[in-house]
């Protein structure tokens, strides 16, 4: 175990029940449950859709056909909403996980007193799927390949002998419908799932002879040294392998599918490099392939707090994620599928006439109206369980400096800003104009009452900074005149009402608070990052926003957010710590806490939104594309400094030795 790797959990052996841990509590109490650490999922994808693993074998969340669609395996959020295992059959707690390298293919070996499995698994990926036809659902260019909409899973006995047991019961919409099984064609090798009242229909194809027993498909075999078998779950018109050599060969295919899209990249050769790999996949994994969309998370409802109320829906794309994932994207060398967000972002614009909102759906969907599922009892009973997400329709001045910070980066990129984008800008910057005098609810969507938030005033400089370099870049320089007049306005307003005595930047402009979105200042270049101001609230934010080294968001018990509880340190602000102390030029404290947080990753090298700093256990929707974003610049912040500094000590050695000649 890595030394900076809290356990989050242990499993007990031979306990019984399903996923059964000890879990330790922030306050040191002992509490057991039969929910797996949120760290111990492993997450799947095919850019369509995506799944969670539990170490058990159990697929435990899992939406179809979307991403944001209704869940048919939901146990993540309730026990009884659905589940889909392969493996031993009565052992739960496998010998070792890893994806394997450079894919988004789960790799688990079980060994029992019999012998040794390895199971593996993987949302399939083929070529393109369109020849004949068009696609309903792609908004984007046409690629080589297509999500196949099948969850193979296949085994293979290594040593000895072990009885394999296969357990398949989807739960639809949420956790409320059961499925109803039926043979399709000869044989015991086919069947299908439906519930009343819903479209989709799934198909369970396998080489075991499958049986049903009420709303679960079930099957067992004794497997020998050598044996293979598979399981596909398909809910759409492209077919499911149809014995075990085919699975294998579209396992491989996808595999490389994976491994050639990695080879795109631009990793440095660092020992971080796995990081920012895994990163990239993840990031790949959490993007709706049709649209360029980005989910925040692939989840909903994981809680903020355990136990408590901090549960949202982030399966949707986030305006204010747009800056963070073209520098991510374009940092990596990945400028197709930065393109793509960007389009998607540019598409959303457009339809909604400039009038963005902080958030949309997928498929660019506007409405994303709350409800509650009272119906499940949530991930250890923390409820309520959400769905949609409520803030969708708050007032966040930072998504105007987002949007324009984007097309920044991607008119630099491209030395092109597309014409029909123009309009949109304009009233973009002039929304920020119109609006930034006024109180929003900020970046951390507080559900109080409305603040001067310092983040949301520095995002609307940034709308008219970067609104009037593309202004001078298209020669408009009434624009450009007018609008930097207007950005310097704002600075010295920020200056003059969000300092405290001290000179450190505060949470909003009535407060001496802290808040970690201020860190993003010498990231956005508000001010020169030797600025002592800059320095000051780098360092006051470092020493006093954190438990245990890392960042929190803001201070609960200071801070009006609506709510009630706790929370765990943001996992986003502490790698947004790193990046502002290697700015600041404070490197070896920014290489330590780099090196601490990445030490905090899951054994898959996921990261969740939050982390407990006392225990290490991972809280909140997971895995996260903030944090993830975050990671890789954080990294490449610390890499790119080592380099510069060692280029200059090779350089100082250099002049030295001419001298001494």
């Amino acid at each position: 175990m890595s030394p900076f790797r809290p356990h989050s959990g242990m499993f007990i052996p031979g306990s019984g029940a399903l996923d059964t841990k000890v879990l330790f509590d922030s306050d040191k109490t002992i509490a057991s449950s039969s929910f797996p650490p949120v760290a111990d999922y492993a997450f799947l994808s095919d850019c369509e859709t995506t799944a969670l693993v539990a170490p058990s074998g159990n697929v435990e969340w899992m939406c179809i056909p979307r991403m944001d669609s209704p869940s048919v395996f939901g146990s993540i959020l309730d026990r009884d909403a659905g589940t889909f295992r392969i493996g031993p059959a009565d052992i739960q707690v496998p010998a070792s996980r890893r994806y394997l390298p450079g894919t988004m293919v789960l790799e688990t070996s079980w060994g029992t007193r019999g012998g040794w499995i390895i199971v593996r698994d993987v949302l399939l990926i083929g070529p393109w799927h369109h020849e004949h036809d068009r696609s309903t659902t792609h908004r984007r260019s046409p690629t080589d390949y297509d999500a196949d909409h099948v969850l193979l899973r296949i085994v293979r006995c290594v040593n000895g002998e072990v009885q394999t047991h296969l357990d398949c019961e989807p739960v639809f919409n949420y956790g409320r419908d059961f499925a109803t099984w039926e043979y399709a064609g000869p044989g015991y090798h086919e069947a299908t799932a439906q519930a009343d009242g819903t479209d989709i229909q799934l198909r369970l194809t396998s080489d075991m002879n499958i049986g049903f027993e009420g709303p679960r498909a079930t099957a067992r075999t004794l497997m020998k040294e050598g044996d293979t078998l598979f399981a596909a779950l398909s809910w759409s018109e492209h077919p499911a392998p149809r014995d075990y050599d085919e699975a294998y060969e579209r396992l491989v295919w996808t595999a490389h599918h994976w491994q050639h899209w990695l080879d795109h990249g631009a990793f440095p050769d660092h020992p971080w490099r796995t990081f920012l790999q895994r990163s990239a996949l993840t990031l790949k994994g959490l993007s709706y392939a049709p649209t360029g969309a980005m989910v925040a998370a692939a989840t909903t409802s994981l809680p903020e707090t355990p136990g408590g109320q901090r549960n949202w829906d982030y399966r949707y794309t986030w305006m204010r994620d747009s800056t963070f994932m073209l520098w991510g994207l374009y940092t990596l060398g990945f400028d197709w599928e930065a393109n793509d967000f960007f389009y998607f972002i540019a598409d959303v614009a457009e339809a909604e006439r400039g009038q963005l909102q902080i958030m949309y759906g997928i498929d660019g969907e506007a409405k994303l109206e709350e409800k509650v599922l009272d119906h499940l009892s949530g991930y250890e009973g923390a409820r309520p369980v959400r769905v949609g997400n409520g803030a969708y329709n708050q007032e966040q001045h930072d998504v105007w400096g987002a949007v324009l910070d984007s097309v920044y980066l991607h008119t630099k990129s491209r030395d092109h800003l597309p014409e029909r984008l123009w309009p949109i800008l304009v009233k973009q910057v002039e929304d920020a104009i119109a609006h930034w005098r006024e109180p929003d609810r900020g970046i951390w969507e507080i559900r109080g009452e409305p603040k001067h938030f310092t983040s949301s005033k520095m995002m609307c400089w940034v709308a008219l900074d970067r609104g009037a370099r593309l202004a001078e870049i298209r020669d408009d320089a009434r624009r450009a005149e007018e609008w930097q007049r207007t950005a310097d306005e704002i600075h010295a307003d920020i200056c003059d009402n969000a300092l405290d005595e001290r000179g450190v930047f505060t949470q909003h402009y009535d407060t001496d608070q802290l808040d970690a979105s201020v860190l993003l200042m010498p990231l956005v270049r508000f001010l020169p990052a030797d600025d002592e101001r800059i320095r000051g609230t780098v360092l006051a934010i470092a020493d006093e926003l954190t438990e245990e080294g890392l960042v929190l968001r803001y201070r609960v018990e200071e801070t009006d957010d609506g709510l009630e509880g706790e929370e765990g340190t943001f996992t986003i602000c502490s790698f947004w710590l790193v990046s502002a102390l290697v700015e600041i030029g404070e490197l070896s404290r920014a290489r330590a806490l780099c090196e601490k947080l990445l030490g905090f990753a899951s054994p898959l090298q996921l990261y969740a939104e939050e982390i407990d700093p006392r225990s290490g256990r991972h809280l909140g929707n997971f895995p996260q594309a903030f944090t993830h974003l975050a990671l890789i610049n954080a990294v490449m912040h610390v890499i790119r400094a080592d380099e510069e500094f060692e280029q200059s000590q090779f350089e100082r050695e250099l002049r030295r030795s001419r001298a001494n000649r």
